[in-house]
């Protein structure tokens, strides 16, 4: 009896663990870009919030950016691979 053996599931219903992940980071990305959005706005102006986007210097929006996309690499890669 193996307690690994793998299951009968279809293609369909099959696990698929990018695209939860996916989410994952895409909910994180937007967690801290509302975050840094009310934490600035609140000592600062939307000016500068929106100027940490496009300045030169690594900030922690252009991290959500990045996030955003590999979240969405992951979510187009989880529902259009190759199931076998």
């Amino acid at each position: 009896m193996n307690p690994f053996q793998k299951g009968t599931v279809d293609d369909k219903h099959s696990k698929n663990w990018m695209s939860g992940m996916g989410v994952v980071i895409i909910v994180m990305a937007t967690v801290i870009a509302l975050r840094n959005f009310y934490l600035y706005t609140t000592q600062l102006s939307v000016g500068f919030y929106l100027d940490n986007f496009t300045n030169n210097s690594v900030t922690n929006e252009k991290f959500v950016i990045a996030m955003l996309i590999g979240g969405g690499i992951l979510l187009y890669w989880g529902k259009f691979r190759n199931s076998q």
